[in-house]
């Protein structure tokens, strides 16, 4: 065994003659533990809200999707060949654009998304639906799903005897400037489902209708704006995406769900982070009652230091005595303080301690999420050896060379 780290060990845990340097000592240690708890507590939380989020939006993406690099739509069977992989289940073919809704007097722009009648096969539709059905056509009747924002603020029921109509500007042709209103094309359809995803860009502005009538709507013929895929059980999502991407190559973006919702789970990871960073400046000054302790210790252990210097130990191996226990107070706070958070967040993941309202049923769920992820744990330890590393450093290498 190493002689100075032998020596730090039995400094740490022996009784010092100064019972102010076991104190701050236990403060070293319990600043530690607890910084390490809410590290552990607060990322892992984060993460059960990102896991929330993830499922509500994988009702509504498909697993992945396909896209043009620049354009807005392209021609379907410039893809065909590389859709013929065995994990592919399902392809849906959809078209995603901006038009205008009108209800009776109301008004509001709205993204719609014309799907085929198989659309259900390729997404979770069916499982958000709060009222009504999915369904695209009946007879010669176009069908409409929408949100239940977008719903409430139409004032629009199913079955509704009165159509939703939608208006688009017409690509093709000329305009007479006299005449505004033969400008756009006109189509409609009957409200028979509604969904509710929790997430307000979905909930307020989308409205899934048949692909047909958005090709009439934007004079469209063959082209899509995106192929939406749905893989087999026991498929690679990983894998799929690297072949999609090579076979169709730099004309064509493979987007999984994370990709799909770039811009949110981005905003995410920044909260995530930024609250890392701001725990740990609040941890690295907990830390920092190591140098008093150490300081202390040195003082104490001087005579100590005398004979080690005399009987040959180097001043390399005396700054290790003291740099060693400074790393085994981080290093134990850092330990006890993992094992308590790992403990509380499943305490937390079995039993929902601590509720987001008193009320059951007033948010989406009744307490907060947790999520344990390795790498943070591995992320969090690290953090605390280094800074504890830096703490020690400072308080010996004043120590006489």
């Amino acid at each position: 065994m190493n002689v100075s780290f032998h020596i730090a060990k039995r400094y740490l845990f022996s009784k010092k003659r100064h019972n102010a340097i076991n104190i701050v000592s236990l403060i070293s240690m319990c600043g530690v533990v607890v910084g390490s708890i809410a590290l552990i507590c607060v990322l892992s939380v984060f993460n059960g809200f990102q896991t929330v989020v993830e499922d509500l939006f994988s009702n509504f993406d498909s697993q992945l999707k396909i896209v043009a690099t620049s354009g807005k739509v392209f021609q379907p069977d410039t893809i065909t060949h590389a859709l013929n992989h065995e994990d592919i289940q399902h392809t849906c073919y959809v078209i995603e654009d901006n038009a205008l809704l009108k209800f009776g007097e109301k008004q509001l722009p709205v993204t719609i998304k014309g799907v085929p009648e198989d659309y259900n096969l390729v997404s979770g539709i069916d499982s958000i639906l709060i009222e009504g059905e999915f369904s695209t056509k009946e007879g010669v009747f176009n069908m409409a799903v929408g949100g239940v924002g977008l719903a409430n603020t139409l004032g629009s029921g199913l079955r509704f005897v009165q159509p939703i109509w939608l208006y688009a500007p017409k690509r093709i042709g000329n305009v007479n400037p006299m005449m505004v209103d033969k400008a756009f094309n006109r189509e409609h359809a009957f409200l028979t489902g509604i969904y509710m995803v929790q997430q307000e860009k979905y909930d307020n502005n989308f409205l899934i209708v048949p692909i047909e009538l958005t090709r009439n709507l934007y004079d469209y013929t063959t082209e899509v704006t995106a192929v939406e895929l749905k893989l087999s059980d026991d498929a690679s999502e990983k894998s799929v995406k690297s072949y999609l991407s090579d076979a169709l190559g730099s004309e064509f973006k493979v987007l999984d769900r994370y990709e799909q919702q770039e811009e949110f789970f981005s905003i995410l990871q920044i909260e995530k982070w930024v609250t890392y960073l701001i725990l740990s400046f609040i941890l690295l000054i907990a830390i920092f009652n190591i140098v008093g302790s150490l300081s202390m210790l040195i003082i104490e252990k001087k005579e100590d230091v005398a004979i080690l210097r005399s009987l040959g130990a180097s001043p390399e191996m005396v700054r290790n005595i003291f740099l060693f226990e400074g790393w085994l107070i981080s290093a134990i706070g850092a330990i006890i303080g993992i094992i308590v958070g790992v403990i509380l967040c499943y305490l937390q993941m079995e039993f929902g301690l601590i509720k987001l309202a008193s009320t059951a049923g007033t948010y989406l769920v009744d307490a907060y999420p947790v999520k344990l992820v390795f790498s943070d744990i591995i992320l969090i330890f690290l953090t605390v050896l280094s800074m504890g590393f830096g703490a020690s450093y400072i308080a010996t290498r004043r120590i006489n060379s």
